[in-house]
């Protein structure tokens, strides 16, 4: 019986692994912590966000810079894909207001142990506690509480990670031994670090709501979280890749006024009011008001709708959510082989891919381990 061997057990990894067995391979999966999936379950903490349901053209807009090949893996398994693949694992999904998809118990521990049961029916063997060694002439060599084993499978899929959350699993180190042209990782939808003045410590873990923000090319409104270390939350993700390259940050706090009708308000005679009573009446939360006083706004319209606020920089790459950066394609062929090491393939967040959160990323990291799956199942068949 031919044999595989997949190293990673996240969502990229247990998609290869399937499809290998289903096409009639014996499996073996190795994984360097103590249980599969530990960032797909931590992702799943707070609402797992499989997809994005929109049309496929905004869908794969949202991978910039993603090469014709990644546009054509996520064409061949995208949003309606995924919504088909959930339930089938006896997880129902449903449509939020957003457009992003998620299982209606929310969790993804239900969606990851019926897969795991059925990668089992299929044969499929988990190894834990063991870690990818490198290469070596007579094989791969793997390291677990037992020593190193040789192992010889007539192909092997690389679903390593990225490096972000190196106590989740994805740490990186596997770029060691990969000998290949790999991309300098960067962190992507990260926060930012942000020295704030002692007045604003009553505000930590408030959200800045309703709020248009603006980076270099990216806009979003949304909301985001003054923290003690700067700023979080999903509007902050959302323009962070700009940010990250140097873009100034610009804040619209009143973003549903024009400038007109807000300096009408303003221009309201304050009487014996404060101006942080006359600013709260126009219609500036607390949290709004603090963040002008800390840029030393003059409190004009022009200020609240076009607010830069500067930062210090990027969170550490450990604590993004996910990573910029990898394996360039430019090393693998059509099916993620790479081009000087026949019968090893690649697939996931260690590929050299940046998106947004919002079910982009489980998207793409199935798509690719689908799509590597196969074509080392359809390596093998020919050799």
């Amino acid at each position: 019986m031919k044999t595989a061997l997949v190293i990673g057990a996240g969502p990229a990894g247990l998609m290869a692994a399937e499809e290998l067995a289903r096409a009639g391979v014996s499996v073996t999966v190795i994984e360097a912590k103590p249980s599969p999936a530990r960032k797909f379950l931590m992702a799943g903490k707070s609402g797992l966000n499989l997809t994005k349901d929109e049309p496929m053209q905004a869908f794969l807009n949202a991978f910039p810079d993603a090469p014709d090949l990644l546009q054509d893996i996520l064409r061949d398994f995208g949003p309606e894909a995924v919504k088909t693949w959930a339930p089938d694992l006896g997880q129902e999904v449903f449509t939020g207001t957003s457009g992003r998809v998620f299982p209606k118990v929310m969790k993804a521990s239900p969606l990851l142990r019926n897969w795991l049961a059925r990668l089992d029916t299929l044969g499929v063997t988990l190894r834990t506690r063991t870690r990818w060694n490198g290469f070596t002439p007579g094989g791969v060599s793997v390291v677990s509480a037992g020593g190193e084993d040789i192992l010889t499978p007539d192909a092997t899929v690389l679903a390593c990670g990225g490096a972000s959350w190196a106590r989740l699993g994805s740490d990186g180190a596997w770029t060691q031994n990969m000998g290949a042209d790999v991309a300098p990782f960067k962190p992507a939808n990260m926060g930012f670090e942000k020295a704030w003045s002692g007045h604003m410590a009553k505000h930590f873990g408030r959200p800045v709501k309703p709020v248009v923000l603006k980076a270099g090319t990216q806009q979003v409104k949304g909301e985001f979280v003054i923290s003690a270390r700067g700023l979080e939350g999903s509007a902050i993700y959302a323009v962070s890749r700009d940010m990250r390259e140097g873009a100034e940050l610009f804040l619209d706090l009143m973003p549903d006024l024009d400038v007109a009708k807000l300096q009408a308000r303003l221009d309201k005679p304050r009487g014996k009011n404060s101006m942080t009573n006359h600013l709260r009446k126009a219609g500036l939360s607390p949290v709004k008001i603090a963040l002008l006083r800390e840029v030393g706004s003059e409190f004009t319209a022009v200020q609240i709708k076009y607010m830069p606020l500067l930062h210090d920089g990027p969170r550490p790459l450990d604590e993004a959510i996910s990573v910029a950066g990898g394996l360039r394609f430019n090393t693998l062929d059509r099916g993620l082989m790479l081009q000087d090491r026949p019968g090893v393939f690649c697939a996931g967040e260690m590929l050299d891919w940046e998106a947004p959160t919002g079910g982009y990323l489980i998207t793409a990291c199935l798509a690719t381990g689908r799509h590597a799956g196969r074509a080392a199942a359809a390596w093998i068949s020919q050799q």
